[in-house]
Formats: structure tokens, sequence, C-alpha cells
């Protein structure tokens, strides 16, 4: 754990306020849930992810959706991709600001470069473009919790209506899960 050297005092509702520049270091907005953990007289607070609390889960679900597709599949939070195949360096980094947004939205999305399109770069540093990509939202209670990507490296590839449906699904899925 790293000191911030910023001191917060509890008031009377028994409320802290996390200072606006750690709010934004660490993607922290209102309304978002987090998770308080203890350990004897210290106190934690981690961002709450539904998503990671799956974790061997997404793994073995991006597998099947990887061996079922052929493309490279994906399952993500809010901020960074929890199980990856085929584009294994892509798990544990930050999602990119641009799948950030297709999740703000709640829409699936559809690019092909053999078609015309730009496909997204999907995690924060980029190092590895894709060619095609199918982005679908994990949607729980109306809250975007994460996505569900297929994706290609091959050039010329293209998402089919298969692909789409199959990401519609797994995230229609991973959802359904945590409705329970």
């Amino acid at each position: 754990m790293k000191a911030t050297g910023i001191v917060r005092r509890i008031d009377e509702l028994g409320r802290v306020v996390i200072p606006k520049e750690i709010r934004k270091t660490l993607r922290l907005s209102s309304g978002d849930p987090l998770e308080i953990y203890t350990d004897k007289d210290e106190l934690l607070f981690k961002k709450y992810s539904p998503i990671r609390s799956i974790d061997g889960f997404a793994d073995e679900f991006s597998a099947a959706m990887h061996d079922i597709s052929g493309h490279g599949a994906a399952v993500c939070d809010t901020d960074a991709i929890v199980a990856c195949h085929g584009g294994k360096e892509f798990t544990g980094k930050r999602v990119s600001s641009e799948l950030e947004r297709i999740m703000r939205d709640r829409r699936a999305i559809v690019i092909n470069a053999a078609d015309g399109g730009s496909p997204l770069n999907l995690t924060q540093d980029g190092e590895r473009t894709v060619t095609a990509q199918v982005i679908a939202p994990v949607i729980d209670s109306g809250d975007c919790i994460g996505a569900c990507v297929l994706f290609s490296f091959e050039e010329g590839a293209r998402m089919r209506e298969t692909d789409v449906k199959l990401a519609k699904m797994g995230a229609d899925l991973l959802a359904r899960r945590f409705a329970e």
C-alpha cells in the first residue's frame, strides 16, 4: 500500500470524502460500489467488480467463446480485461477509453477493418491492434458491469452475424449470472 499523505475526518454520519485526485486516478465515479476490507486497525476500500468475483468462470467462459468462434475472446469489467483467450497479453490490462465509452453507451458494436471500419484499441496501451471485433456490454439491473469481446488479428477477418449473436449471448449469460 502507498501512503498519500492525505488525511480526512469522518463526519457525523460516518462519511469520508475521497479526494478528487484519487477518484480520478482510480476512475471512481459517484455511485460506484466499493468493497470494504478490514485487517486489525486498517481499513481498505476497493472498487467492486462483480465480473472479477467470478475470475475462474470468466476464464473458462472466454476459453469456450474462443473455441466456438475461432476468434480471440475476452471478458472484461469496466476497468480491465479479466480473462482472455487468443490474445493472452490483454489479460489484466486496463481497458481503453474507447472500450469504456462503448460499455457506457450500452450497445453492442461490430467493426471490421476489411469493410472500411476502424477497430478500437481494447487496452489503454494499444500495443496490438485488432482487425475485427464485436463488443457486447454486460448489463445487470440497468448498469454496465463489463463486456464480452470477440476479436481477430488476421488481415481481412470479418465478424459475422453468428459472432455477433455469440457475443450478445455471452453478455446475456453473464448478466443472468449476477441477476440471480
